[in-house]
This record gives C-alpha cells, structure tokens and sequence, in this order.
C-alpha cells in the first residue's frame, strides 16, 4: 500500500482529533460547571457549592447534567442540565 500526501494529511488529521478530543470535552465540562453554577444560583436559589458531573453525554448535541450541592443544608442539592452553554434546572 502506498501512502500518499493526502492519505497522509488525512491520518495527521485524524490523529489530532482522537488526541485532543479528551481535553476539548474537559474544557466543555469545566466552562459547564461555571454555568450550571449560575443556574443554581437564579433559577434554584441555591448557593452553589460543590459540583459534581452526573452524566456526560458528547456528539452533535451533548449534554451534561450536573450535581450542584447548596450551601444552605449540606443535604441539598439541585440537578442542572448544560447543553451547548444553555442550562436549565431539573430538579
């Protein structure tokens, strides 16, 4: 099999993507918290503290659902689902 430029630069191509991909979506994931954060704050009156990722889902429309802990009662808590930079409020 002869490999030629453009076979090259499309497993160059490849290569980078399967090897940036798992820091592209830990940045999604920390710019997510930021907002699910916020979400908590306006629409569950919930003073955020601790926030933990519950499910993360990628492709063309990923999402990711967050934990967000309330420093009011260390028992509560409010669900807050991010897709793209747009969180809503589940729980």
């Amino acid at each position: 099999m002869r490999v030629t430029a453009p076979r090259l630069a499309a497993l160059a191509a490849l290569a980078l993507c399967l090897s940036a991909s798992p820091t592209v979506q830990a940045a999604n994931v920390s710019a997510g918290q930021a907002e699910a954060k916020e979400a908590a704050k306006s629409l569950g009156n919930c003073t955020p503290a601790k926030v933990e990722v519950m499910s993360y889902v990628t492709g063309r429309s990923g999402q990711t659902v967050f934990k967000v802990g309330c420093t009011e009662d260390k028992d509560t808590f409010v669900l807050v689902q991010c897709r793209s930079r747009i969180c809503t409020l589940l729980r």
